[in-house]
């Protein structure tokens, strides 16, 4: 069986007419690159906008009617589709196509068909540069009735694409179960890419960006960090999620249970040897025990303390249920025998919901104390290799202390792939540098 690669190319590597004709250069350096995802153009310099940014704008503009802003941010956006066409030198019929875009988004075809027109347009250029068949999303990928991509997705994909031998899908979008246009979350191409992988049960999914691989650290942290080699599928989701954002953290479900590696590439390096992101790594942990150390901002810690919680039925249930009926999720759940913490997103907790939740917690379970850490950032030392080696957290917290940091709360997963410690967000760069330092120096 002949090697499929499925190459899924972000918005830097589609920012501009030169840049998508460089990334179809590297479609077309290989023969085993059938499959091609791409996201909306992005940034072509640090002060520009997003396509998909302006297409929010478009948009919001078009609910409520402000049709002054929509023909101005609309036309920014037919600019930039326009240069693009001229840029790659074919007549694509940009101009009639985005005319039928903006009548579709007057008639109220909704946001997730406006914001969706990014990367439709994009894969229609690459697929015209490639000169191969442009595939709709829409025609394989399905959300269910809870907005969750729906697993028929697959089975869809792979009945869609076998009738193609290349072809080139917009990424972030599919249909919702009422027949209309769903995006995913922002980055959610990166899963879409991992879907056609799937789908044609690729022997590679190639992620294209602006960098040469996954780093042990955020370089605007650090400077120079290192570059990992390879990295297993529970590693990079535990650092993707806390903010390492070269790929969505969902991105790897698709690709997991098939085993299918996922190589994250530099469009603007194509030499450069990348990340392997595999199911199970084969790096040295003597060589390191520390993967990579990742950081994320705007956490509240509500702490209770009361005595003999644990033995009180039903106290976690009875807490969790004052989130959860407001639809707040939290992101760690520290506890001791007569304590517990909840950690949640600072984003669900404005205009009073914070004082709610605290008021009604302390009625419904009484505890002896509640107390409140806000604004607290979360930072994640991640690596398999951790979980073999003693001394581990000691050297860890022997560089925050030296660092002059405070540390609010600590987690350890049950798997000790991670740990998790809670800082001022005033301290998060110096505390992801502090462990840095300390592991890869």
């Amino acid at each position: 069986m002949s090697m499929i690669k499925v190459c899924k190319f972000g918005g830097t590597s589609m920012a501009d007419g030169n840049v998508i004709t460089a990334a179809a250069k590297i479609v077309e350096s290989d023969p085993a690159r059938r499959y091609v995802v791409v996201s909306a153009p992005g940034k072509r310099f640090s002060a520009d906008i997003k396509v998909t940014d302006l297409l929010y704008k478009c948009a919001a503009a078009a609910e409520t009617n402000d049709m002054e802003t929509f023909e101005e941010v609309f036309a920014k956006i037919s600019v930039r589709f326009l240069n693009i066409e001229q840029e790659v030198g074919k007549n694509l019929g940009m101009n009639d196509a985005l005319a039928e875009v903006k009548a579709q988004i007057l008639s109220g075809a909704g946001t997730d068909y406006c914001v969706s027109r990014g990367e439709y347009f994009a894969a229609k250029i690459m697929a015209a540069i490639l000169n191969v068949p442009f595939v709709d999303a829409t025609e394989f990928v399905r959300f269910d009735e809870s907005g969750a991509l729906d697993h028929v997705t697959f089975d869809l994909a792979n009945e869609v694409l076998s009738k193609y031998p290349r072809a080139v899908i917009p990424g972030f979008y599919g249909l919702n179960v009422d027949g209309k246009v769903k995006t995913f979350s922002r980055g959610g191409g990166d899963i879409s890419g991992a879907i056609v992988a799937r789908g044609v049960m690729a022997s590679l999914y190639e992620n294209w960006t602006d960098v040469s691989g996954f780093y042990a650290c955020d370089p605007r942290i650090v400077d120079n960090p290192q570059c990992i080699p390879e990295l297993s599928y529970q590693e990079l989701r535990e650092l993707s999620y806390m903010g390492a954002n070269v790929l969505h953290s969902e991105a790897i479900f698709p690709v997991r249970n098939a085993g299918i590696p996922i190589r994250i590439c530099n469009t603007f390096r194509p030499t450069d040897a990348g990340t392997y992101i595999v199911k199970t790594s084969t790096r040295d942990i003597r060589d390191n025990v520390v993967t990579g150390i990742a950081g994320k901002k705007d956490f509240t810690v509500i702490c209770l303390e009361k005595s003999m919680m644990n033995s009180e039925v039903g106290f976690v249930g009875k807490v969790l249920s004052v989130i959860g009926h407001r639809g707040i999720s939290f992101e760690h759940l520290p506890s001791g025998i007569d304590t517990m913490s909840l950690v949640i997103d600072n984003a669900y907790l404005k205009n009073g919901v914070l004082e709610e939740v605290v008021d009604e917690i302390r009625e419904l379970v009484h505890p002896d104390k509640i107390t409140l850490h806000e604004n607290i950032a979360l930072v994640a030392t991640v690596g398999h290799g951790m979980t073999k080696n003693v001394g581990t957290s000691a050297r860890l917290f022997k560089a925050i202390s030296e660092a002059g940091i405070n540390v609010c709360m600590i987690d350890q997963g049950s798997s000790e792939l991670n740990i998790i410690v809670g800082v001022e967000n005033q301290d998060c760069g110096a505390c992801i540098s502090a462990i840095y330092k300390e592991f890869f120096n």
